[in-house]
């Protein structure tokens, strides 16, 4: 890693964290991971045209449908990435509905766009949330790890990224997200005979969880299953800490045993 990427994730850090999900990958030659002084740099543009032009995204959902089409109705191992947008309810109240629209599209489209820099697809938007999903072909270890420095990533572009120009420039409120992973094998589903437009999905176990993880999670915080926390890289492990026995009324059970599915925090 070279001394001006050292520097940058230093800068770009929590305060309570001397080191983070970034730089650990940094450290390791065989991942693959985005500059985020261009990653910021280019979303800052992004949402900046959005809110004075009402710039069209283009569409980044395409790598999964070709992906999804190629697979239908197999069984893929994944990791499962569920980002939502937290208190767009209260913004669809305030906001003018051509500002809520902006603020919306931009931030689901900019965690699209974070998702496919980290090797992820993008599997649908979902009112004011985003799937993602890691294929673990050859690696379940890497999808995993990919995708919990692409959950960081998010963090870092919504506080660093966006919130700056929304309120620097438009006097709009900063947004926040919780975000859920969980690992495990879905099924590629069609809805139709057509092999070209019928409708394609993913179905399993780990879609459900990774949803409900995500609902656990506070403001601008992580929350992975266990069967994700079991493939990341030790040193990653070291991010996060067991809540569950802190939760009431969890009642999930492990995929491969009757004992309660352990979920994880990223510490704060």
């Amino acid at each position: 890693m070279n001394n001006d990427k050292k520097t940058l994730y230093k800068r770009m850090m929590p305060q309570n964290h001397m080191s983070s999900i970034i730089d650990t990958l940094l450290s390791r030659k065989e991942i693959v991971v985005v500059d985020s002084d261009t990653l910021i740099k280019n979303i800052q543009n992004r949402v900046h045209n959005s809110l004075k032009n009402g710039y069209q995204y283009t569409n980044v959902a395409d790598a999964s449908e070709w992906f999804l089409r190629k697979n239908v109705f197999g069984h893929v191992d994944m990791a499962v990435l569920y980002v939502d947008l937290v208190g767009s309810t209260k913004m669809s109240l305030e906001l003018p509905s051509d500002k809520l629209s902006i603020v919306i599209s931009s931030f689901a489209q900019e965690m699209a766009y974070v998702i496919s820099q980290h090797g992820g697809f993008v599997l649908k938007f979902v009112g004011d949330a985003v799937i993602g999903y890691f294929v673990g072909e050859g690696s379940s270890l890497q999808a995993a790890d990919n995708a919990v420095g692409c959950a960081e990533s998010m963090i870092k572009v919504v506080t660093n990224g966006i919130n700056p120009i929304l309120e620097n420039e438009e006097n709009l409120p900063h947004l926040q997200i919780k975000i859920g992973i969980d690992f495990g094998e879905n099924t590629v589903v069609r809805y139709g005979a057509d092999e070209e437009k019928s409708h394609v999905d993913l179905l399993g176990p780990s879609m459900n969880m990774a949803a409900k993880v995500q609902n656990l999670a506070k403001l601008n915080q992580i929350v992975i299953g266990q069967d994700v926390y079991d493939r990341i890289h030790p040193n990653l492990q070291e991010f996060f800490v067991d809540i569950t026995n802190d939760l009431t009324g969890w009642t999930y059970s492990s995929k491969q045993s009757d004992k309660i599915y352990s979920v994880y925090t990223y510490k704060q």
